[in-house]
């Protein structure tokens, strides 16, 4: 059969339960199968069975409590991580206010400077102006 290299290939991957229910049902049917075969008298099956049971609650307590430390500190983490970046974006605005602020005062300032210096020389201009009327009329025209 020819292959069309215009056709796409379709992989399908089903996955049905966990795969944590396959390795309880080997570690149980492997416990059981070590108490059928076990070397020792009822009684030390028993013990022994008492003794490992604790270690395991044992186990699975300090387990429990050292995930439960190092959720609350990742928590604990983030949150100082995010007020950090929140604080900073406040300083932030609030120093683009100031400068906004400043240059905004800045311009005003430039603004009212540059008016005053342009109604001085526009003063000066009509002065000048009203000073050479009268002695050009004082003049005699030459013909």
């Amino acid at each position: 059969m020819a292959r069309h290299e215009d056709e796409d290939e379709v992989v399908v991957v089903e996955k049905r339960g966990f795969p944590v229910v396959p390795f309880l049902w080997g570690v149980a049917v492997g416990a059981a199968l070590a108490l059928l075969f076990a070397p020792m008298s009822g009684e030390e099956m028993r013990a022994n069975l008492r003794t490992r049971g604790r270690r395991l609650t044992d186990l699975a307590v300090s387990k429990a409590d050292e995930l439960q430390e190092l959720v609350t500190d990742t928590y604990e983490r983030a949150r100082a991580g995010v007020e950090a970046g929140l604080e900073t974006a406040k300083r932030g605005v609030r120093e683009g206010r100031q400068v906004a602020g400043d240059v905004a005062e800045a311009g005003r300032a430039a603004a009212h400077t540059a008016r005053e210096e342009l109604e001085r020389r526009l003063g000066e201009a009509r002065e000048a102006r009203r000073a050479a009327r009268p002695a050009a009329s004082d003049e005699e025209p030459v013909a």
